[in-house]
């Protein structure tokens, strides 16, 4: 298994990162949180991969940290549940509010990511709320919660903003914010940017 690759950003695309590393050009699917984080062409990057082997394909996936790829193999790990579908869980929910929504049985919150039905969603809580080291949920919940963060992430998906705006924007979040304040925060932040 390829864990991690250090090379040059050649490029991007709406899904997918290209790496060259020693004179060849590696093509990674990422979440766009991940491809929100990388630097700019040209630069050296190291990104954490996964390496999908299927009968007629090697795919090379590629994340922004070990977190991330340790999330994306429990959720393969779930019936029912691709290498598609487990991307689009982690472009949709940052690995600490997956984790939130899970410790709090948040079947609707899980649901909420295109794709994911209910019995999905189901599923995922089941198999994964004892293996990938939920929070407790006690008095502080490190941050936002869960359903403000992606509220806020809806929202801005609303108003036009590709997902890696609202990712880059919503990565930092104050402790307890609600979803106008991430929301009035973010703007600001990409107002600035545009």
């Amino acid at each position: 298994m390829i864990a991690f690759l250090t090379g040059r950003m050649a490029g991007r695309t709406a899904s997918s990162a290209l790496i060259e590393v020693g004179g060849v050009g590696l093509r990674l699917i990422m979440s766009t949180s991940s491809l929100a984080a990388l630097p700019a062409d040209g630069d050296e990057v190291t990104v954490h991969t996964y390496l999908h082997v299927r009968e007629d394909e090697l795919t090379l996936y590629g994340f922004e940290s070990e977190d991330e790829r340790a999330l994306f193999e429990a959720l393969i790990g779930v019936t029912g549940v691709g290498p598609k579908l487990a991307l689009a869980v982690l472009s949709w929910m940052r690995p600490d509010v997956l984790r939130t929504a899970l410790a709090r049985d948040d079947v609707a919150l899980l649901s909420s990511v295109p794709g994911v039905g209910k019995k999905t969603a189901q599923r995922l809580l089941i198999d994964l709320k004892d293996k990938v080291g939920t929070p407790e949920l006690g008095g502080s919940a490190g941050g936002a919660s869960s359903r403000a963060v992606v509220e806020a992430r809806e929202a801005l998906l609303g108003m036009g903003f590709s997902p890696a705006e609202a990712a880059v924007a919503l990565r930092d979040v104050a402790e307890g914010a609600t979803t106008e304040q991430l929301l009035r925060s973010a703007l600001k932040m990409l107002g600035g940017a545009r």
